[in-house]
Formats: structure tokens, C-alpha cells, sequence
């Protein structure tokens, strides 16, 4: 399991806030402070500050500001005492009260070996306060104890694909497209063909936004189009027009015709057919074989499959692995940890956005819309944090290295790469954590009941449906 982090002053912040005292009340003895349970994961303690301690500590630092503070129209170290406390007072009052509440739940924590996930929630209480002290209740959640059932009725599945000359033949065919030329022809659009075109078109006899385009091209049979603009242009050649209903549908991205009927004016400027480059020795060089030679080629892209397939097979699995745990594990889940979780995927998708040049606030991103990934986020962190301590699976150096090193062999200076990742400690951070991931996937595949599925190299790369 994963050790409670320190809470320092500023998890305190806000402690001011006055409120009806809790009940049942908290009761105290000697040294020890009586813990409330609320639920299984959820606690309550009582906590009081000493105001003379407070005050004292107060004191002692405006005194100490008093050395370097400036102010018009004094000298630095002759400011009046009178005035660093009217100016300062109020802010060194609330960082020390913190402080001592930081001090006093850590201790709690510390004593009853506590292991506090998240921020606690502190709020004053009336009813412990005095002329003395101040009184607060904070109310936090505990790691939890997880339970697992026999790993044998966790069912994982196991991706098989065999890489044979049929998929080398169709990655060919695949390169052979990405490197297309086009050449203008006179005759009707045929499927793959690029098209340049102006259209026009109108809903209720009024040029809609985007419904206008002048020397617009695009591939026939790619998709990119609606159907019925695909199927308008095929036959056409280059100098003719037509005119031809459109029909948005209700689902269409663009809400101010979805769903609606749209008249098209289509002038067709140029047809051009594709061709694809022959499979010879320049083509094998365009793909980084210097002498041409087409074995060599065949060889490498079936290489560059299998490594692809491998990577591939190991995510679908470590994906299949990591529902079971799921499936296997009962324990409560801590609610602050969730909720920081949603919040951190909120701005991670408002700043996504951002990057990629989208004005963005707030209002789009609830953090609400991530609750149910960010709890499947943070669960499956403390399954594998639970599995990691229990069985020993925590990443060894050799197996970072050897991690790398495979990583590495995809490049053409694979030293290179090496350096760059031991160069860094963060990057050697993350190869730490998917090594840990990769030991607790190997652990369960172990324990669990593991079956093996044969799927085709385009069900698997996911451009066809299982």
C-alpha cells in the first residue's frame, strides 16, 4: 500500500469557518485523542490549539519581520512594532494557527499509525473551544484494507495474431498508397480518384456558414464526404455541373443543419487518378532499405509488424488484466482521492484543448463528467499498490535497463537513446512505473485463468470490429 503523505500548513487553510459542533461529541483521554469512525474508511477527530502557544508564536515572528520589513518613510529594521502587527498580524495569525493544526493531526496520525488518503476537512467547534484554546474537528478518510477473492475466477484474455506474407503484402499495399500521386484524366469520377470542385449549397434558398467552397478537393471513396455528396460526383467530369438535394443527419456535428435538407450546386474543375508507385528498388529505398533490395524490405516490414502486433497485444492484455482486478478486489474507495482525481482530468482535458489552439473556460468541464474514470483510475492505483507491497513486485534496476534497451533497438543509435532516458530522472521515473505495471500483469496472468484469442492483425490494431 501507499504511505500517507505528510499535511503541512497549507492543507489547513480556512480552519476559521465557524459551525454547529458535531455530535456525538469527541472525548479525550490523557494524551490520547479518541477517534470517531463514521464509515469504514471515514474518521472524525477532535483537535485543540493552546491560544497562548499561538500567541507566543505570533509574537515571535513579527518580531523577526521586524528586522528586514520596509515601509515608506522608515528606515529597514526601524519599522514600529505596532505597525508590522496591525499590517502583518492577521496573516502570521492564520499561518501559525495552521501550522500547530498541522502538527497536532499529524501527531494523531502519527500515534494511531493512520494512514490518511487525501486532505482532511477542518472546521472550528464550538463546543471544545475556550478562553484557552481552539477547538476543530477533522474529518478525513483512511487508506483502505482491500480484499481480494481466489485470483483463479478472474478471467484474462489473451490476444493471438499471426503474422504471415498475407499481412506483409497489405502493409505494402498500405505504404503504396501513402506515397500516391495523381495525374489529371478526362473522364468521369471513379472511386479513388481526387476530385477538385466548387459547390455551393443552400438551405431554404440561404447560403448556410460552411456551405460554400472554391476549388475544394478530396479523395473519392475516402469518407470524408457525406454519401450523398460522394455519390453525386461520381460519373462527372471535369467542366460539368449539377444540382442535387443533400440531407444532413439528425446526429451531424454541425447543430444548425443537422437534421435539415440542403440544395447543392456542384461544378466539377479537375479529375485526377491515383498512382501507386511499383513495388521496385526505389520504392523499397523510400522505406529506408539503401541497396533496394525487396527481401530485405519484406523482411523488415515483417519485423516492424511483429514488434507492433507484440506492443499491441501486451496493451489489450495488461487492459484485460486490469479489469479483472477489478472484478476481484472489494474495498471502499476514498472519495477525496476520486474527486482530486476528476479535477485532475478536467483541466487535463481543458488543457489539451488549449494546446491545440481552443479557447476554453471553465463551464465545459465539469469535473462530475470524469467521476467514473478518475474511480476507475484511482482503485486500480491501490490495487497495484497493494499487490506491489504484498508480493514483492516492485521494479528492479536490471529490469529498467532491460526495458530500455528494448526500447532502444527501434532506433538508429540505440546508445543514444539509452543516455537520453538515464540522463533523466523523471523519464527513468516513467519507465519505473510501466515496469511495475508489467510485473503485476505478469503476476496475474500466473493466478488468474488466462485464455487465448485469435484474431486477425486488423482486429487487433483496431481498423476492424472483433
Amino acid at each position: 500500500m501507499v504511505d500517507a503523505p505528510g499535511l503541512g500548513p497549507d492543507a489547513f487553510t480556512g480552519v476559521g469557518v465557524r459551525v454547529p459542533p458535531f455530535a456525538p461529541p469527541f472525548y479525550e483521554f490523557g494524551m490520547s485523542t479518541a477517534i470517531e469512525n463514521i464509515s469504514n474508511i471515514e474518521r472524525r477527530v477532535a483537535l485543540t490549539v493552546p491560544l497562548n502557544e499561538i500567541e507566543k508564536e505570533v509574537q515571535t515572528r513579527l518580531k523577526r519581520m521586524q528586522r528586514s520589513v520596509r515601509m515608506s518613510g522608515f528606515r529597514p529594521g526601524k519599522v514600529p512594532f505596532q505597525l508590522i502587527a496591525r499590517q502583518y498580524g492577521h496573516e502570521v495569525h492564520i499561518d501559525v494557527l495552521n501550522q500547530k493544526l498541522g502538527d497536532a493531526f499529524n501527531k494523531v496520525v502519527t500515534d494511531n499509525k493512520l494512514r490518511v488518503a487525501g486532505t482532511p476537512k477542518v472546521q472550528s467547534n464550538e463546543a471544545t473551544s475556550n478562553q484557552s484554546s481552539a477547538g476543530f474537528t477533522a474529518t478525513f478518510e483512511i487508506y483502505p484494507e482491500i480484499a481480494f477473492a481466489d485470483f483463479k475466477t478472474a478471467s484474462v484474455e489473451k490476444n493471438v495474431v499471426n503474422i504471415g506474407e498475407t499481412e506483409v503484402d497489405k502493409t505494402i499495399e498500405i505504404l503504396r498508397k501513402q506515397r500516391v500521386t495523381y495525374t489529371t484524366v478526362d473522364r468521369g469520377v471513379q472511386a479513388d480518384d481526387k476530385v477538385t470542385v466548387n459547390f455551393e449549397g443552400k438551405i431554404d434558398g440561404v447560403i448556410f456558414p460552411g456551405g460554400q467552397g472554391e476549388g475544394f478537393s478530396f479523395v473519392s471513396g475516402a469518407g470524408r464526404m457525406l454519401p450523398e455528396f460522394e455519390a453525386a460526383v461520381i460519373g462527372m467530369k471535369a467542366g460539368q455541373d449539377k444540382e442535387f438535394d443533400l440531407n444532413f443527419p439528425q446526429d451531424y456535428h454541425g447543430k444548425n443543419v443537422a437534421g435539415k435538407t440542403a440544395v447543392f450546386h456542384l461544378s466539377i474543375l479537375k479529375v485526377e487518378e491515383p498512382i501507386l508507385p511499383p513495388v521496385d528498388a526505389e520504392f523499397a529505398k523510400t522505406l529506408g532499405i539503401a541497396d533496394g533490395d525487396q527481401d530485405k524490405m519484406r523482411i523488415e516490414i515483417k519485423q516492424n509488424l511483429e514488434r507492433e502486433v507484440a506492443a499491441r497485444a501486451k496493451q489489450k492484455t495488461k487492459e484485460s488484466v486490469m479489469d479483472a482486478l477489478l472484478q476481484v478486489a472489494d474495498f471502499p474507495c476514498p472519495k477525496t482521492l476520486i474527486e482530486t482525481e476528476a479535477n485532475h482530468l478536467a483541466q487535463q482535458a481543458r488543457n489539451d484543448l488549449q494546446q491545440r489552439g481552443m479557447q476554453v473556460n471553465e463551464a465545459p468541464f465539469p469535473a462530475d463528467l470524469f467521476t467514473a474514470q478518475a474511480e476507475r483510475r484511482v482503485r486500480l492505483g491501490l490495487i497495484l499498490a497493494d499487490l506491489v507491497e504484498k508480493h514483492n513486485l516492485r521494479a528492479k534496476p536490471e529490469q529498467i535497463r532491460a526495458h530500455i534497451e528494448s526500447a532502444a533497438q527501434s532506433y538508429e543509435n540505440p546508445a543514444e537513446v539509452m543516455g537520453w532516458y538515464f540522463s533523466d530522472k523523471n523519464r527513468l521515473a516513467n519507465v519505473e512505473a510501466v515496469v511495475l505495471e508489467d510485473n503485476v500483469v505478469n503476476w496475474v496472468l500466473q493466478h488468474a485463468t488466462v485464455s487465448e484469442k485469435t484474431v486477425s492483425f486488423e482486429q487487433l490494431m483496431g481498423n476492424q470490429s472483433a
